[in-house]
């Protein structure tokens, strides 16, 4: 399996104007981060976890010739907002590109995207197979796909465990009935916000503490917000086997 970070940044806190800030400024490519998503490889597969508003330059950047499957964390527009991108690959693959989600996630997408389940269907319109999803473990290409429910503040959103790999955003509590379904992760992703208090994030040291109780051989912190400080100053503060993520880093996972 092979995980490529295709975002790692959020729209927490990202000033609409012109911001001066050390982060904002940085000529570290590491500095430089898009709204939170990756690419999981599987044996020829392309699977897309979030299609933020980024997806389509996400897709052209990564090079992303063809695409399988989209699984979606939750609902809100810094995660959803891109899918209306699909249509390439619907075009390009001559087929609908199926999307994971909850009830709640369904119904979202149908809200937002109505012209692509309209009875009327105008061409060229996203081509979208709904595959509606709860807590219970899934089958995807031949692989189980644990959901892990996290709390957003008072939003439930899912995470993914996916073999040795385990991807969660937006996190700011976790039960330990969801912390079990993580025994063994070689490879967690987590988000880490800011140093801060969050209301419905982690913060750095929030993220640290989860990261050494859930004991991976590596974690990767994602969903940075530029308030967080510069990714080499930040990186050199974590623990042993505890690191930033940047766009286009790439995993690979036994």
């Amino acid at each position: 399996m092979t995980v490529k970070f295709l975002g790692t940044g959020t729209s927490q806190g990202v000033p609409v104007i012109a911001c001066d800030c050390p982060v904002c400024t940085s000529p570290n490519v590491k500095d430089n981060r898009l709204r939170s998503s990756v690419l999981v490889e599987l044996e020829g597969k392309n699977i897309v976890i979030d299609t933020g508003p980024d997806f389509r330059y996400q897709m052209l950047r990564a090079h992303v010739t063809h695409l399988d499957a989209v699984l979606f964390t939750h609902s809100h527009k810094d995660h959803v907002a891109g899918l209306d991108d699909v249509r390439a690959f619907n075009r390009q693959q001559g087929a609908a590109v199926d999307i994971y989600g909850t009830r709640d996630v369904h119904e979202a997408l149908q809200r937002e995207f109505y012209y692509a389940f309209s009875a009327k269907r105008y061409p060229g319109v996203p081509m979208l197979n709904l595959h509606e999803i709860t807590s219970a473990p899934f089958r995807l290409f031949g692989h189980d796909v644990v959901p892990i429910e996290v709390m957003h503040y008072m939003m439930p959103v899912l995470g993914f465990r996916i073999g040795h790999f385990t991807y969660i955003t937006d996190a700011k509590t976790v039960d330990d009935s969801q912390v079990e379904k993580m025994a063994g992760t070689r490879v967690l992703v987590v988000n880490a916000l800011q140093r801060d208090a969050h209301i419905s994030h982690f913060t750095l040291a929030e993220a640290v503490a989860f990261a050494q109780r859930i004991g991976a051989e590596q974690t990767y912190f994602t969903h940075i917000s530029h308030r967080l400080g510069l990714h080499s100053e930040v990186e050199g503060e974590l623990p042993r086997g505890i690191h930033l993520a940047y766009d286009g880093l790439e995993l690979i996972i036994p």
